[in-house]
């Protein structure tokens, strides 16, 4: 807490914040939606001792609701051998007595997630287990249409890049330098817009609404929302470390992406990254997941193997009937020997890149943590000099911004480069931050621009609240170097 940013921090307690719904309906919703994932769970499971614990432990996620509808006081979380409960314990006791209601967002938000775990690890039978697992394939089976459009694209693309290594030279330098930008341009672009399958916030979405938000055109319409667009500078960042590689600088050119969400994002982080490897803008990619299950739609290790597996046998994946499928008597299209080729091309490239070391999977407890990553050289020293040596280090998504700079009340033109802190310039990382506005926070704005898009339809006119920021219709684009 010492180490923050000296700005108050949103509150649940502020009815002009996106903390207040998302306290009073999204919390329950999700603690709902976990009960009803394990009570399933334990209805299809013959193991006796495991439907026990099971029932244990959709009892203790029935109390954890209670306590938050009725905003009961946050309490210490119970030790399941993990070293993060002391950091948690130790901020709630800060904090003071705090109830669900009355809370910093950020903080409660996480303890949320982290209580959550909690029940699970201290079983015997259940310690591994997802709770939002189910969720996070189901959306991803849901994107189909996108992700066929994207496997098609990202072969064609890597087949070009390819040819044009091998030709001896291009008709016209300056064309090529102009379609490589652009090219790297929409790649991050297609990163960005696959947050808008975040699951914490979509609860209710039916699979047309998910296939609207995803595809090229969608992307095409959500470019003029792009608030603040520095991939301009990325680009450049990136081209320089490779001429410098290739006249006897640093071989080793490393890229990390601090993920998001799994399903169609995680999808879409591993078209960046292997679009990334093969234009040799990196030579490798480190990605950074959970170690828990974590604000509904977070990547875990686990999440990687299964879209590999799905990208291995796609016909079995998406032309088998789900049980909803049966229940209203669809039968899935079937996939055409071109799209299974597409998928199968996927399956080999990312299975390839991680085999031989090029895409590599590094999890670690820190992004699970209660607070902000101005915390991050102080606290998780070993992390942050990891970090260092990347050319560049993505974090994607709402939470990571907010952690980022803090989740505290900023003036909306406090420069991103002030608000990230140790993290700015001088740090030692270059960051970029790949976010679509899903809170309050923003930073970075243009003087008026914050009053002029209140003034939207749906903006927050003159309530107070900033509610533009709140539908992911929005996004910042922003790049910190810090070395």
């Amino acid at each position: 807490m010492e180490l923050d940013p000296k700005l108050p921090p949103y509150s649940t307690a502020d009815p002009t914040s996106f903390a207040w719904p998302t306290a009073r309906e999204r919390w329950p919703v999700i603690i709902t939606q976990a009960i009803d994932d394990t009570y399933r769970t334990v209805g299809s499971c013959d193991d006796a001792a495991k439907q026990e614990e099971g029932k244990k432990i959709v009892a203790e996620l029935a109390r954890l609701k209670y306590e938050v509808q009725h905003d009961r006081p946050l309490t210490p979380i119970r030790d399941d051998g993990y070293p993060d409960v002391a950091g948690y314990n130790k901020e709630l006791e800060q904090l003071g007595p705090i109830t669900w209601l009355n809370a910093p967002w950020l903080f409660t938000e996480c303890y949320l997630f982290r209580r959550m775990s909690t029940s699970f690890t201290l079983s015997t039978h259940w310690k591994n287990y997802d709770v939002f697992a189910r969720q996070k394939i189901k959306t991803f089976r849901s994107s189909r249409p996108a992700v066929l459009e994207l496997a098609a694209r990202y072969k064609d693309l890597v087949t070009q890049l390819r040819s044009q290594k091998q030709s001896a030279a291009t008709a016209d330098q300056q064309q090529q330098e102009d379609a490589d930008a652009l090219l790297f341009t929409e790649m991050c672009e297609v990163c960005l817009w696959g947050n808008a399958t975040d699951l914490s916030l979509l609860t209710s979405l039916t699979y047309e609404d998910i296939q609207k938000l995803q595809g090229s055109e969608a992307r095409r319409q959500a470019e003029k929302n792009i608030l603040i667009n520095d991939l301009p500078q990325v680009y450049s960042h990136l081209r320089a470390a490779a001429a410098k590689s290739a006249n006897g600088g640093n071989k080793e050119r490393r890229v990390d992406i601090v993920l998001d969400n799994a399903g169609f994002e995680l999808y879409v982080d591993l078209v960046l990254a292997g679009y990334l490897l093969s234009a040799g803008l990196a030579t490798t990619v480190v990605l950074h997941p959970k170690s828990i299950p974590w604000f509904v739609s977070d990547v875990l290790p686990g999440d990687f193997a299964s879209l590999l597996n799905a990208l291995a046998n796609p016909r079995a994946f998406y032309e088998t009937p789900t049980d909803e499928d049966e229940l209203q008597g669809r039968k899935p299209e079937k996939l055409t020997d071109a799209q299974a080729g597409e998928l199968a091309f996927l399956f080999e490239e990312w299975s390839r890149f991680h085999a031989e070391g090029q895409l590599v999977l590094r999890p670690n407890r820190v992004w699970t943590g209660p607070g902000s990553f101005w915390r991050l050289p102080a606290e998780a020293k070993e992390l942050v000099e990891d970090l260092k040596q990347a050319e560049l280090v993505v974090f994607k998504g709402d939470l990571n911004y907010r952690k980022l700079v803090g989740d505290v009340a900023w003036d909306p033109t406090t420069p991103f480069t002030d608000a990230l802190g140790p993290l700015g310039p001088g740090s030692g990382l270059n960051i970029l931050a790949l976010r679509t506005c899903k809170a309050d926070v923003v930073v970075g704005l243009k003087p008026g621009e914050d009053e002029k898009l209140r003034q939207t339809e749906g903006g927050g006119g003159d309530s107070g609240a900033r509610k533009w920021a709140w539908s992911g219709k929005w996004a910042v684009v922003s790049f910190s170097k810090g070395k």
